[in-house]
C-alpha cells in the first residue's frame, strides 16, 4: 500500500505525470485479492447485473453490432439518453449536436478538461474529491483551486467559494452525488454555485454518476436545469452505477452545440468510440422506468443502513451518506497515528480493504482520520465484512 517509485529514468518521463501515482482505490483492490480481505474499496458490485440488460448486449453482439459506431455514439443510444434527460428533468438536447457518447465518465471527465482548459487556467474543486480530479487537471496544465465541503453535512462556505473564483477561473468541478462523501447538493448551494459561474463567466462540469442512488427524501437536482445554466454546464454520467456495469465503460457528456464540438475532438482522438453492443444495451437500461429506480434505491438503503450499524457498533464515527454507495468514516478513536497505517492494519489483520481518507485530499493531513467504505455489494459480502469488523473494536 502507498505510493512506490518509478524505476523509468526520468529523461523519459513527462512532467505532466511527475505530480500522481496510480490510483490508490484501484491499489487497494489489487492488494484485497493478495490477503484475502473482504472488498469494500472499489465501488464495483459483486452482485450480477440487471438479467435484461445483460441479455439485451448477448443480442447486440449476435446481431452484430460488433464495429464502430459514429464516433460520438450511435443514434438510437443518444435518442435514448435525450429521453431520460427529457423526461426526467425536463432538459431536451439535441442528440445530434449536444450528446456525446464515451468511454465512462472517466474518460468524460479527462475529454471536458482537454477540451476546455488551456494551461495557467484554474478549475475549482471542492474537497474531498473524487481522485482522478487532480490526474485530470495535471494532464491539462491547469491548477485546481480547492474549496472544502465541511462534515458532518459536508457543507461549504458560501464565502470561501466566492474567494476562490478569479480571472483565471475556467470551470469548476461539481459531484453530484458526491464521491467520497455521499453529500446531495441542495437547491439553495446549486443556486450559489449557479450565480458565481454567471457572474465569473465560468463553466460547471457536472458528474452525475450517482444521480438515481439517493437517501432519506434527497433529491437530485442537475445544475443545468437552473436559469442560466444549460449552456454553460457540461453534464457527464454513466451506465456505470445505476445498471452495476462498471466493466462496460458506457458514459456521455451534455453540453451546447461549441463545447460538444470541441470535446467530440478530444474524444474522437481520445478513444473512437464506446463499445458499440453495451450502446444497443443502454437504449434498454435507459428506458427502464421508476419502479426500476426505486428498487435501485431501497436496494442500496439496506446496505448502507447495514453497514452503517456495523461500522458504528465496531467503534468507527461514520457520516450517513444522502446518495452514491459510500461511507466516509471518522478514525480517530482507534489510536492510529494515521489512515493509511489504519488502512493497513484493517486489511491486513482485520481481512477488510477500505480506502485511506488521504486519496481524497491534496494535503494528506487533512485526511488522516478518515477512510471509506463501500457498500454496492451482495449482502452476505457485508455480512463477513461486519463479522470482521466487530473484532477491530476489541483490538483497539
Amino acid at each position: 500500500m502507498g505510493r512506490q517509485a518509478s524505476t523509468a529514468r526520468p529523461r523519459f518521463r513527462s512532467s505532466r505525470t511527475r505530480n500522481f501515482t496510480e490510483s490508490v482505490i484501484r491499489e487497494m483492490t489489487r492488494l484485497a485479492v493478495m490477503h484475502g480481505a473482504v472488498n469494500l474499496a472499489q465501488g464495483f458490485p459483486d452482485f450480477a447485473a440487471p438479467e435484461e440488460i445483460k441479455a439485451a448486449a448477448r443480442e447486440a453482439i449476435s446481431a452484430e453490432h460488433n464495429q464502430y459506431t459514429i464516433t460520438w455514439g450511435a443514434r438510437n443510444f443518444r435518442d435514448a439518453i435525450a429521453g431520460h434527460y427529457s423526461r426526467r428533468h425536463g432538459l431536451d438536447y439535441d442528440p445530434e449536436r449536444e450528446i456525446t457518447v464515451v468511454c465512462g465518465s472517466t474518460e468524460a471527465m479527462i475529454a471536458a478538461l482537454l477540451a476546455t482548459t488551456d494551461p495557467g487556467e484554474e478549475v475549482i474543486v471542492f474537497e474531498p474529491y473524487y481522485e482522478n480530479y487532480g490526474p485530470d487537471t495535471w494532464l491539462c496544465g491547469a491548477t485546481r483551486r480547492l474549496v472544502r465541503l465541511h462534515p458532518p453535512d459536508w457543507t461549504f462556505d458560501p464565502e470561501e467559494l466566492r474567494r476562490a473564483f478569479n480571472s483565471r477561473t475556467k470551470a469548476i468541478i461539481v459531484t453530484n452525488p458526491h464521491n467520497p462523501a455521499g453529500k446531495v447538493f441542495s437547491r439553495a448551494e446549486l443556486e450559489t454555485i449557479s450565480e458565481l459561474c454567471q457572474e465569473h463567466d465560468t463553466l460547471a462540469i457536472t458528474d452525475e454518476i450517482y444521480e438515481h442512488i439517493l437517501y432519506d427524501g434527497a433529491v437530485h437536482i442537475p445544475i443545468a436545469t437552473l436559469p442560466g445554466m444549460r449552456d454553460r454546464t457540461i453534464l457527464v454520467n454513466s451506465l456505470s452505477k445505476t445498471f452495476s456495469v462498471t466493466g462496460w465503460r458506457v458514459g456521455w457528456m451534455l453540453a451546447a452545440p461549441d463545447l460538444t464540438d470541441s470535446i467530440r475532438k478530444v474524444h474522437d482522438f481520445l478513444t473512437v468510440n464506446a463499445a458499440a453492443p453495451m450502446q444497443q444495451a443502454g437504449v434498454l437500461a435507459l428506458g427502464l422506468g421508476e419502479e426500476f429506480h426505486a428498487g435501485l434505491r431501497e436496494h442500496y438503503r439496506e446496505r448502507r443502513d447495514f453497514l452503517l450499524g456495523a461500522l458504528n457498533g465496531a467503534g468507527f464515527r461514520c457520516f450517513t451518506p444522502r446518495g452514491a454507495y459510500y461511507i466516509m468514516a471518522d478514525i480517530s478513536g482507534f489510536g492510529y497515528p494515521d489512515d493509511l497505517s489504519f488502512a493497513r492494519y484493517l486489511l491486513e489483520s482485520v481481512g477488510v480493504a477500505a480506502v485511506p481518507g488521504s486519496s481524497f485530499f491534496e494535503d494528506p493531513r487533512d485526511g488522516a482520520s478518515l477512510i471509506r467504505f463501500c457498500f454496492c455489494k451482495k449482502m452476505e459480502t457485508l455480512r463477513a465484512a461486519a463479522d470482521r469488523l466487530s473484532g477491530a473494536a476489541g483490538r483497539r
